[in-house]
């Protein structure tokens, strides 16, 4: 059982249940978790949501009704992706919230999404010039990353993946999903991605079918898509190392880099003063986009950029 660290004193806590066969139970309004290295416990009072991404835990009838009484949410995902919401009755709908992302205004949704779109362009800037440090079209890339061109997003993604694409010695790689070898690879990382940010919304009771940018398709999460969009470098790093170090393997999504690959959630940044794993600093951008919506002040989202952290870890 893993707490995730807080960014704000007045938060509950955000628990992630992933040790493999391990036990869940309540007793004494304490949320206890078993496994073969001991027992856990802590105060249901003070949990937001527990999240269960483990693949054989056990959960004792008594934890589903003691959590509802409680008001804590059980989020239990297949292959790390929610696949099931168990709310108590009065949580069901956060009509405070929901009302709030409806009536948010034209322009505040520009600013928000604006911001994400600065983040990924710089983040995608900050990895390629990582990646590729002598490339010439780095200058170019910096000016509209951290510029105020239209389509910027669209002209970063193209020096992006140029970039990347030379530098692993395939100068004709075009970025599309429905295309397998290095685009298959990408795939695989964004899911894993996509779904962390999900157990995040999902956490702090944001519904991710209310989007900033992404259109909202039957069964799509455009929120999701929208936040995790500054992250995706993470993934290409992870990628990026990945095919340095296997030269000579097919670009297939094997068992091994299912393991490597969702690995990029436990390595550390700096954010908010803070020094967490990513998937920490993704819940603290999630949190600090839900009070954004709440009190209609764009300034409280802060997506990640590494302004003090390094894409070597």
């Amino acid at each position: 059982m893993s707490v995730i660290a807080c960014l704000y004193w007045n938060d509950y806590h955000i628990i992630s249940i992933d040790s493999p066969n391990c036990s869940l139970s309540c007793r004494d309004g304490q949320l206890t978790c078993k496994t073969a290295d001991g027992e856990r416990k802590l105060p249901l009072e003070d949990i937001a949501s527990i999240i269960i991404t483990s693949f054989s835990a056990q959960i004792h009838s008594n934890l589903f009704l003691e959590a509802a009484k409680h008001g804590v949410a059980l989020i239990i995902c297949e292959a790390f992706k929610p696949v099931s919401l168990v709310l108590p009755a009065n949580r069901s709908t956060d009509t405070l919230l929901t009302r709030a992302i409806l009536k948010l205004s034209e322009a505040t949704r520009q600013q928000l999404w604006q911001k994400t779109v600065d983040a990924k362009c710089q983040n995608q800037f900050f990895l390629a010039e990582h990646v590729a440090p002598e490339d010439k079209r780095l200058v170019g890339f910096r000016g509209t990353a951290f510029g105020k061109k239209l389509h910027k997003e669209a002209i970063c993604a193209k020096a992006h993946w140029q970039i990347i694409g030379r530098a692993l010695d395939d100068e004709s790689f075009i970025r599309d999903r429905t295309r397998p070898g290095l685009n298959g690879l990408l795939n695989y990382g964004y899911a894993v991605l996509l779904s962390t940010v999900l157990q995040k919304l999902f956490g702090v009771g944001l519904d991710p079918t209310f989007g900033l940018s992404h259109v909202a398709r039957e069964r799509s999460t455009p929120l999701a898509y929208d936040l995790m969009e500054p992250f995706r470098p993470f993934v290409d790093w992870r990628v990026v190392q990945w095919v340095r170090k296997n030269p000579n393997a097919n670009l297939e999504v094997t068992k091994e880099f299912r393991g490597w690959v969702t690995g990029f959630a436990i390595e550390k940044v700096e954010y908010m003063d803070f020094s967490l794993e990513i998937q920490g600093c993704i819940e603290g951008v999630v949190r600090g986009f839900r009070r954004a919506i709440l009190e209609n002040q764009p300034r409280f989202y802060k997506p990640w950029t590494p302004k003090n952290s390094k894409w070597a870890g």
